[in-house]
C-alpha cells in the first residue's frame, strides 16, 4: 500500500469518526452513531501505523497536510460548503509541506 493511499484512507476514517461525534453532539443524532465513529477512529489509528517511517511524529506531521485537504473535500461534498480561495491556497501549502516532510531523503 502506498503512503498516499494509507493517508487517504486514514483521513476518511478520521473525518468519518469525528463527524459521528459531531453529529451526535451538534446535530442531535442518536448515541449509537458513536459506535461506527469509534470503529472509524480505531481504523484511522491502525492505518497510520502502516506508514513507513522511523518516527511516528514525522508520519503524523506529514499526514496533517493530507487531513487538511480531506477535511475541505468533506466540507464541499458532505456539508455542501465550497472551499474559498484561502482554503484552497492554505491546503496547497500544507500538502506541499507534507510532501516535503515525507519524501525528504534521510
Amino acid at each position: 500500500m502506498t503512503t498516499f493511499a494509507i493517508y487517504a484512507g486514514a483521513a476518511l476514517a478520521e473525518i468519518a469518526g469525528c463527524f459521528a461525534f459531531w453529529a451526535w453532539l451538534k446535530l442531535d443524532r442518536p448515541v449509537w452513531w458513536l459506535v461506527p465513529g469509534m470503529v472509524a477512529l480505531a481504523a484511522f489509528a491502525w492505518l497510520l501505523t502502516l506508514v513507513e517511517s522511523p518516527a511516528a511524529g514525522r508520519a503524523f506531521a506529514a499526514y496533517g497536510g493530507v487531513y487538511i485537504v480531506a477535511s475541505l473535500t468533506w466540507m464541499a461534498l458532505v456539508e455542501k460548503i465550497p472551499p474559498d480561495r484561502y482554503d484552497l491556497a492554505g491546503a496547497a501549502l500544507c500538502l506541499a509541506g507534507a510532501a516535503f516532510i515525507i519524501a525528504a531523503p534521510r
